[in-house]
């Protein structure tokens, strides 16, 4: 059944009330330092930059989980991790088993295919818009086998672990999106674009004309690759905004912008350094969030928190579209919203499930933010667990543990996590 286009919605699109297109970008193991706005002195990212000027711009946004496959699939869902159940990036491994081997192996496929029924009972954001009348694309990231098990109408995903063809997108080419976009207006449908480019994740491996400029700015050969990179990805966004004015889109065009986790980059290795990617810190969770559709919503550098299960119920309230399932998260246009929020509150957990259908037993830390502290609250399965305490605006790399100087606030904390948490457990 298709659901009501509100007059507010009739009002955003404008006089003509032409439905709004939407575009989701979303970065790849990108910390939230990492940009020219957010204050980095080396990395150029002046199309993001633009865009979140521009934009309704929240500096300090966070995801629930620091891992790719559960961060992007809350994002597409509005839910957390312990509601649409996709946790983990990949299956239970067979003890003894080594990943190459087991990415090949029927444990691997049959582990996959469960965590991708999953997806398939959620109503995803795509599944609500081409309700609608809207075309959907997926291009980039995707974990949850073959596009269309998301709701997209079109894509690039046919399957394998995390994008297959779909990775292409950004590192050797744009035109699947220039195809579906010139397929929107053919059709004169409005569109959903979701830009996950495996940007600016590994393989680390820029245009040489990229490292080159880095290498001249750092003597670790691993953070030039991760810088550059990082200015490639942004390159590729200055290209799809150029497609969307070309074909005279981007006035019409909401434009969403997060990062599925954090990512520190080791200086005497390629990997990640630790406190960053699937950990409780904020250089795994924190990211910049934006909504750009200037006239129609405001520019603004708020200060309050959001977090990525807002997205999705903020889109729907600027699309006009009522829905009737409650989603966790605010709508983040709302000032009165965001002020009256306390807290924000999320999970990390295993990077292979323990069971790929009881989030519970994949947990690794709860963790909750107020104001200007941070919590974390591990699981007791984890080795040599303690409570964390961080004041992380005066502490934002969180080296000083504050827990045990401050236990009436350790527990303040903790009930008011168990009073908001509560439910999405």
């Amino acid at each position: 059944m298709r659901k009501f286009i509100t007059l507010l919605a009739l009002i955003i699109s404008g006089a003509s009330a032409a439905p709004l297109n939407v575009v989701y970008i979303i970065s790849d193991d990108q910390a939230w330092t990492d940009y020219a706005f957010m204050g980095h002195a080396q990395v150029k990212t002046p199309h993001i930059d633009r865009l979140a000027k521009e934009g309704l711009t929240f500096r300090r946004g966070y995801v629930p989980s620091s891992l790719c496959c559960p961060s992007l699939a809350t994002i597409l869902t509005g839910k957390y991790p312990s509601q649409h159940k996709i946790t983990s990036n990949d299956p239970p491994m067979p003890q003894g088993m080594k990943p190459p081997q087991f990415y090949q192996s029927k444990a691997f496929l049959e582990g996959r295919e469960r965590i991708n029924k999953h997806m398939d009972a959620q109503l995803t954001l795509p599944r609500i818009l081409t309700e609608n009348g809207y075309l959907a694309m997926q291009t980039g990231k995707w974990w949850q086998g073959e596009f269309s098990r998301g709701g997209f109408t079109h894509g690039m995903t046919k399957g394998g672990r995390h994008g297959d063809a779909g990775l292409d997108i950004g590192r050797k080419t744009m035109k699947p999106i220039d195809d579906f976009l010139d397929l929107s207006i053919a059709q004169k449908k409005p569109f959903f674009l979701w830009y996950a480019p495996l940007l600016p994740h590994d393989p680390h491996t820029p245009p040489q004309r990229l490292l080159e400029k880095y290498r001249k700015l750092t003597p670790s050969i691993h953070q030039a690759r991760y810088w550059a990179m990082i200015e490639w990805f942004d390159e590729s966004i200055g290209q799809l905004r150029d497609s969307l004015k070309q074909r005279g889109l981007a006035d019409n065009t909401l434009i969403v912008y997060v990062a599925d986790n954090g990512w520190i980059q080791s200086l005497d290795n390629p990997k990640y350094a630790p406190k960053s990617k699937q950990s409780p810190y904020d250089g795994g969770l924190r990211t910049p969030i934006f909504f750009h559709l200037p006239g129609k919503i405001p520019s603004q550098q708020a200060k309050e928190l959001a977090i990525s299960v807002d997205i999705m119920p903020t889109v729907l309230s600027v699309l006009g579209i009522t829905e009737h399932e409650k989603f966790p998260g605010i709508d983040l246009t709302k000032a009165n919203l965001r002020a009256a929020r306390k807290a924000i509150h999320g999970a990390c957990y295993t990077h292979n499930a323990r069971d790929i259908d009881k989030p519970s037993a994949n947990l690794r830390w709860n963790w909750i933010i107020s104001k200007e502290w941070k919590l974390i609250l591990p699981d007791p399965s984890e080795a040599d667990a303690v409570v964390e305490l961080y004041q992380i605006l005066d502490d934002p790399k969180e080296t000083k543990n504050l827990a045990s100087e401050k236990p009436a606030l350790v527990k303040s904390l903790t009930e008011e996590w168990q009073i908001i948490s509560a439910p999405t457990r």
